[in-house]
């Protein structure tokens, strides 16, 4: 534990969610100036989550709880305002800070004059959750953000969606009670562990801090432990999104704004994944190793009808979210196999997902703007018409699964590695899902980018100068992701190697092989 002098994380919650207040009750200087505040805000955001991390955390300790601070808050039961964070939390911390001004300046035109700044406050206060989540060191501080961040989104989804109105408050309604639903679960099992574990500590004002929660619950009769993972899970599955309760996220992507498919899917979905490994892992080890198989059945079956559901769909922004679906698969096998070196390659396709998703939503959602429909029967020829969007779709595409020298490339391979040494069967059925994967992105190109033009979409506008700004950095982060991840390979590796996995050692394995 390293404690901070200065409370960083809590500066980092407290500027969105700052400006968030500051555009939501001024109404004259949100309609006048709504766009550029949030804009500015969310730069400082950024400019000072990277100071933290090359300045104030230590990087020769990254599986350590860093820039930590704790205060009592309602110490009656056990709940505090405590923040830190490890090498994971922080990338994904600075994933979140790293998207936020790209979704703003890509929707930069798409409110109309007399409400431009609604979006952007719902954007801030969505940032200042996301933060708390990735950063909390209390159980309770992480539940709070885990549902409040319901109501922004759900103003985003229903109120400033695309297409119709009904359709919109249809799918913004389901996002809702399915998070709530898990979020309900969740609280009994936390509800559960006060009843069961609160009288085993003398000092009960700090009890769901992970660090007294790691002193009981690993410990804790297996019964115990499966009721906590299960309730957990439950929320996380729903979050990740996995098979058979996934069928929020193509709904919630066809009638959301791109901006809110790259925030959601790219950053808050990992809200589930992170748990995972923060939570389940960590907290309950005994009941997640009981509980390995059924996760990994689950996740090959959702890498397998994620990419299946992708390849029959002809909405664009519905085609992305399934393939997502496929993705979060792989990911929550890699956490369950029992492999450090897979459990590494699945925190590193959370950054690196993050970053391809957040470019296919962007570029299909403006494809779909220019021609007035996301239905990809109504495209074809579009590389003759609209070329750059055509290469930085493709791009991103083949960054998603996993093309040599781009993003997806390391996480999948390491996963894919990583399985192989614990279960063959497991392992081929994956590979099975990356050959899908590859048709669920080649096929749509085919379909809607290659040959005539046609009728009535000769004249589409290409990506302009501002469009174009925000492809750049998704595009090198694609490309340093690809050619040199031992960086965060490295950094990732202690997180991994301090929950004991048995299996073979991963740090030299695996900066080998993303080198």
């Amino acid at each position: 534990m390293i404690t901070a002098n200065f409370p960083w994380l809590s500066v980092l919650v407290a500027i969105p969610a700052a400006g968030a207040a500051l555009l939501g009750f001024v109404s004259p200087l949100r309609r006048a100036a709504g766009r550029v505040i949030a804009l500015v805000v969310s730069l400082v955001e950024l400019a000072l989550g990277v100071y933290v991390a090359a300045s104030v955390f230590d990087w020769s300790a990254p599986a350590s709880y860093q820039v930590y601070e704790s205060h009592l808050w309602i110490p009656q039961i056990g709940i505090t305002w405590s923040l830190g964070v490890t090498s994971l939390g922080l990338v994904m911390i600075l994933l979140a800070i790293g998207l936020v001004p790209l979704v703003l300046i890509a929707g930069w035109d798409e409110d109309d004059a007399a409400d431009r700044g609604a979006y952007p406050a719902l954007v801030l206060a969505l940032q200042s959750f996301m933060v708390v989540m990735f950063a909390a060191y209390d159980l309770t501080v992480f539940y709070f953000a885990f549902e409040a961040m319901l109501v922004p989104l759900y103003l985003m989804i229903g109120r400033y969606g695309v297409g119709d109105e009904a359709a919109r408050h249809k799918a913004a309604m389901k996002f809702l009670l399915y998070s709530l639903f898990g979020g309900l679960v969740m609280l009994g099992g936390i509800l559960y562990l006060w009843a069961a574990g609160s009288r085993a500590v003398q000092d009960v004002s700090l009890f769901f801090r992970m660090d007294t929660l790691a002193q009981i619950l690993p410990s804790a009769p297996l019964v115990i432990q499966m009721v906590i993972f299960v309730t957990f899970m439950v929320a996380f599955a729903i979050k990740a999104p996995m098979v058979p309760v996934h069928t929020w996220l193509p709904d919630t992507a066809a009638v959301a704004r791109p901006g809110t498919s790259v925030l959601l899917v790219g950053v808050l979905d990992k809200v589930g994944t992170f748990g995972m490994i923060a939570l389940c892992l960590q907290l309950t080890p005994g009941a997640a190793a009981s509980a390995k198989w059924v996760m990994c059945v689950l996740a090959v079956i959702s890498i397998l009808w994620g990419g299946l559901a992708a390849n029959g769909q002809n909405d664009i922004m519905r085609l992305v979210s399934y393939t997502s679906v496929s993705h979060f698969g792989f990911m929550v096998l890699g956490i369950f196999i029992g492999s450090q070196i897979a459990l590494v390659g699945a925190m590193f396709y959370m950054v690196a997902h993050g970053v391809s998703i957040a470019a296919m939503f962007l570029l299909s959602g403006w494809l779909s703007r220019r021609g007035g429909t996301q239905d990809m029967r109504e495209y074809v020829g579009m590389q003759r018409v609209t070329p750059v969007l055509a290469g930085l779709w493709l791009v991103s595409g083949l960054a998603s699964i996993a093309l040599p020298g781009l993003s997806g490339f390391v996480p999948e391979y390491l996963v894919l590695m990583g399985t192989w040494t614990v279960s063959g069967p497991l392992a081929l059925f994956a590979v099975l899902g990356v050959v899908i994967a590859a048709l669920y992105v080649l096929m749509p190109y085919q379909r809607v980018f290659t040959g005539a033009p046609g009728k009535g979409k000769e004249d589409l506008a290409d990506l302009n100068g501002r469009e174009r700004g925000v492809m750049v950095p998704l595009v090198a982060a694609m490309l340093v992701l690809g050619i040199w991840s031992a960086p965060l390979v490295s950094a990732l590796t202690p997180v991994a190697s301090d929950l004991g996995l048995p299996t073979t050692q991963v740090g030299a394995t695996a900066e080998g092989s993303a080198q």
